[in-house]
């Protein structure tokens, strides 16, 4: 039996095939999936997979939304680039495309946030087209069982991927195909302990014969990984039974870009010059515990500095108040919720 007639027939017996996007199908579900899946693992993914598309169930919902929302429901899952690319391709698809997805792989890639094998995992999943896709979970299968043992980001191994990726499609049944060697790398070939002894590729596996498939790929160089240290100001105006929290909305380039944050500063000496530019008083302020947050490339360390303010200051400061009881609902950046909804049970004790 040849490598996809032996894959499909464990998908048939083992595969998934009961997770939220597998079920009513169309380009417009897979795709929002496929971007959610990058980098997040599937039980994290399914309850904001089925939040999303409950409030926006078709590529219209999505494009008249407000940004806002959107990263509101994406809050917590992180790379917020994502969600913005996202809101932006569904723009795009809605003027450009007539509301319809598009149906040609170039076009597909020339979206936002779509690369080459997402746009092959669409139209192979949703139209049955004979794409091939490389993504994590098959580059591992793919090097593994060939005995590829560089690092497969390399550009000549990646290509060298693609090709042997292409070679293995079978004639029909490419929906199921594609999502059987995705299984096959997320359930059985993992990166650590994989289940060779279940594989129903295993016979010709060079890793599995050659008993290495712990060095199979190589992992990618290791970089140094720079810590950033800044001092973030919460602004704090008690109401009636309540307390606002002034946030900023930060830029949409950058990191969590669009999302609502305290003001962060590199120093002290930059947050005494704007406190005293807006003739604020920092005495008073609590100094919370320092924390980190892991980015892709780097950790920032920051420490919470928490300050109360008349409501007066609602105008000068120019930022955006918002209740505590409602924090929940906000698009703020996941580190930044967890310390709201700490304030949430303790500060609003005091008013």
């Amino acid at each position: 039996m040849s490598f996809a007639s032996q894959l499909l027939s464990w998908f048939q017996q083992a595969g998934r095939k009961h997770l939220p996007w597998q079920q009513q199908i169309n380009p417009y579900r897979v795709w929002i999936s496929e971007i959610m899946l990058q980098q997040t693992q599937v039980n994290t993914v399914i309850p904001y997979y089925e939040r999303f598309m409950a409030r926006f169930p078709d590529i219209q919902s999505l494009s008249a939304a407000p940004l806002t929302e959107v990263l509101s429901l994406w809050a917590g899952l992180g790379y917020y680039a994502r969600a913005r690319n996202l809101h932006k391709a569904a723009g795009i698809i809605v003027n450009e495309f007539g509301g319809r997805f598009p149906e040609q792989a170039d076009q597909v890639k020339s979206l936002p946030g779509i690369g080459t094998s997402t746009a092959h995992a669409i139209l192979a999943i949703s139209f049955g087209q004979k794409l091939p896709i490389l993504d994590g979970n098959v580059k591992r299968v793919l090097t593994r069982y060939h005995g590829i043992k560089e690092y497969p980001g390399i550009p000549r191994v990646e290509q060298a991927l693609w090709q042997l990726a292409e070679a293995l499609l079978p004639e029909q049944n490419i929906p199921a195909y594609t999502q059987a060697i995705m299984d096959l790398g997320a359930l059985i070939c993992t990166r650590s302990n994989p289940a060779c002894l279940l594989c129903p590729v295993q016979r010709d596996c060079y890793a599995l014969h050659h008993q290495c498939t712990g060095d199979i790929p190589e992992a990618k160089p290791k970089r140094a990984y720079p810590i950033k240290t800044q001092l973030c100001l919460f602004f704090l105006v008690p109401q009636i039974k309540d307390c606002l929290v002034l946030l900023e909305q930060r830029p949409q380039q950058g990191i969590w870009g669009g999302l609502f944050a305290p003001l962060f500063f590199d120093n002290k000496e930059a947050l005494l010059t704007f406190a005293q530019h807006h003739k604020l008083d920092l005495e008073p302020a609590e100094v919370l515990k320092t924390r980190q947050h892991k980015f892709t490339h780097f950790a920032l360390q920051f420490t919470p500095w928490l300050l109360k303010v008349q409501a007066d200051k609602l105008l000068t400061l120019q930022l955006h108040a918002h209740s505590l009881q409602k924090i929940d609902t906000l698009a703020v950046p996941a580190p930044i919720k967890s310390l709201l909804l700490e304030l949430k049970h303790a500060v609003i004790q005091e008013f």
